[in-house]
């Protein structure tokens, strides 16, 4: 997806305006925001042997910095509540994260590139077979912190106790230590868990599904449009496509 500044087109004959452009990056860098984990996900990115960070996220921001003409400014965070504080505080122009209402009042959101299903891992040994019997008292799930997951969980399954962690890589460290009866995260996040967690079981069904969208600074409206224009322009060409097959997910589907 190429494109130049100044009045010059992007694809499908998108102009860039140096005014919008200067609200979406006013420092002159895209400072761009991604959320890792132990494992890749189609919202997740992760550190390679080498501390280098891969992932769908990622060459989404690669491809808008280059067609801006930008230098890219990469921000790395531990979970999606930190990116989202991250953007509301202005400290990042951009990021992907869950969309839902608690978030939105922090964040102007664009459109997703992908929607994700949430449900619950069980460790090992567990008796749990469905979703359903997790909204009982006793039960203890655990999510991670400032998250629409989280915020679902405790919404759906009133009677049960929510522990919220500040990392995938504790919740995991936490389902395999047994301590939790419930670990919440999206399905596609619980593939790359999984072969770490012997005996575990992710649940069938879901109990939140949300988009995955662009998300900028409140207050940015030529700033949004740009950020919104960038990411349809990106699902048209095929470049969205084209990160989740590169981070092997060739199975997800593109957000209309």
């Amino acid at each position: 997806m190429g494109g130049t500044l100044n009045g010059r087109m992007l694809n499908a004959g998108r102009m860039i305006n140096p005014d919008d452009l200067k609200q979406l990056a006013p420092t002159g860098k895209l400072r761009g925001g991604v959320v890792v984990s132990p494992a890749a996900s189609v919202f997740f990115a992760i550190k390679d042997g080498k501390g280098e960070v891969r992932g769908v996220t990622l060459d989404l921001l690669r491809a808008f910095a280059e067609t801006l003409k930008l230098p890219l400014m990469l921000q790395v965070y531990d979970n999606s509540g930190q990116v989202t504080d991250a953007v509301a505080s202005a400290a990042c122009d951009l990021a992907f994260m869950p969309q839902d209402a608690e978030r939105a009042k922090k964040v102007d959101f664009g459109p997703a590139y992908y929607f994700i299903s949430s449900t619950y891992l069980v460790p090992a040994g567990s008796k749990i077979q469905s979703i359903d019997e997790i909204n009982r008292p006793g039960v203890r799930i655990v999510a991670i912190s400032n998250t629409t997951t989280a915020r679902s969980a405790r919404r759906t399954a009133p009677n049960a106790s929510v522990e919220e962690v500040p990392s995938v890589d504790r919740m995991t460290a936490m389902a395999a230590a047994g301590q939790g009866d419930a670990f919440a995260l999206s399905h596609d996040s619980f593939a790359g868990l999984l072969p770490k967690l012997p005996g575990a079981r992710v649940l069938p069904g879901h109990f939140q599904q949300t988009g995955i969208a662009v998300a900028v600074p409140k207050g940015r409206p030529a700033a949004l449009k740009l950020a919104s224009g960038l990411l349809e322009d990106a699902k048209k060409s095929g470049l969205v496509r084209r990160a989740l097959d590169a981070a092997g997910f060739k199975d997800a589907e593109v957000a209309p």
